[in-house]
């Protein structure tokens, strides 16, 4: 039997809480079937196509588990593959990716929901370790917005930071919307050696990564201590991982908004079939409907809250999961 799901024009078409739930139970289907590590998985808890009806009866497989198998959707042959980072001798994850256009589109309508257009900016982006391996997400990403952009002045940047420092005062006398992208310890080193009063032109947006470069902080700490160097009146933020196509952003004080096809749901710690209520912490379960080839339901170990407006919160990690790169720091 041919298996058909949403393709990614439907899923960025969802505006209404039925085109999501009728969204998500047709790719549910469809992943439970051609998916060999899902299916398995929803197997050893019991749970068939036949038997979900509804949303919340949806499993959400582990993420530990993109380190360990080949987690893909259907028959067709990855045109492209996402790593994360770690440390020497740590498992990575990996993405497979049979159609990139599904990012793209993503990506660019994420972006431009908060943002606007991406032409409209120039792109500066701080990313030493991740522009030093293959196969980062991150870099992609902002690749793919330079290349949206086509700002002349869009530039990657190891750790060539007093040529950043020229090229950021020379934007801020033109006025050009510009947004300073970087992972936080990259941030913070740049920051302390060139600290610059910005002018209301720059977006400073950090991705989280620590990695063990310098003690751990909370994002209220990181974003004091950037926005005192930069003088600007907030940081910005991105939420995104290697497993995901979709990412969230926060213009400030933490608070993030996804897109409607991208739905933060938070389980009981102790539970982790139960779902808990606005305002509750507990761990991050993401259903990105982006995810058509590989799978759309997503049990993280990040934790956080989702708030009555409908902004969430990332607060940090689980003490005993592994550290990854791209992810936000804990206290």
């Amino acid at each position: 039997m041919k298996e058909y799901y949403p393709d990614i024009h439907t899923i960025l078409a969802i505006k209404s809480q039925e085109d999501f739930h009728q969204a998500s139970l047709r790719v549910f289907h469809y992943q439970a079937r051609t998916n060999t590590v899902y299916k398995q998985f929803c197997e050893l808890l019991g749970t068939t196509p036949d038997k979900v009806k509804t949303t919340d009866q949806i499993p959400f497989l582990p993420v530990e588990l993109f380190k360990t198998h080949k987690v893909i959707s259907g028959m067709a042959k990855p045109h492209i593959v996402f790593s994360s980072s770690g440390t020497t001798g740590q498992a990575t994850s990996k993405h497979f990716l049979p159609d990139q256009e599904v990012y793209d589109h993503s990506l660019n309508h994420c972006f431009e929901a908060i943002y606007g257009p991406a032409e409209s900016y120039c792109f500066l982006a701080l990313l030493p370790s991740y522009l030093e391996r293959e196969g980062s997400s991150l870099v992609y990403m902002v690749r793919q917005l330079m290349k949206r952009s086509g700002n002349p002045d869009n530039g990657f940047y190891l750790y060539e930071h007093q040529k950043l420092a020229e090229k950021i005062a020379n934007l801020a006398t033109t006025r050009q919307q510009t947004i300073l992208i970087g992972v936080s310890f990259a941030l913070l080193d740049f920051s302390e050696k060139y600290p610059i009063s910005l002018p209301d032109s720059f977006v400073v947006m950090e991705t989280g990564g620590m990695k063990g470069r310098g003690r751990e902080m909370v994002r209220e700490e990181l974003h004091e201590i950037l926005a005192s160097r930069f003088s600007v009146p907030v940081i910005h933020s991105e939420y995104g991982m290697t497993e995901l196509l979709s990412q969230a952003y926060s213009k400030g004080n933490g608070l993030f908004r996804s897109q409607p096809w991208m739905k933060i749901l938070i389980r009981d710690i102790n539970d982790p079939f139960r779902f808990l209520p606005p305002g509750k912490t507990g761990a991050i379960n993401i259903i990105d409907l982006a995810n058509i080839h590989s799978c759309a339901f997503i049990a993280t170990q990040d934790l956080g809250r989702v708030n009555h407006d409908g902004t969430f919160e990332v607060l940090g990690r689980y003490d005993n999961s592994d550290v990854r790169g791209c992810n936000l720091m804990v206290s």
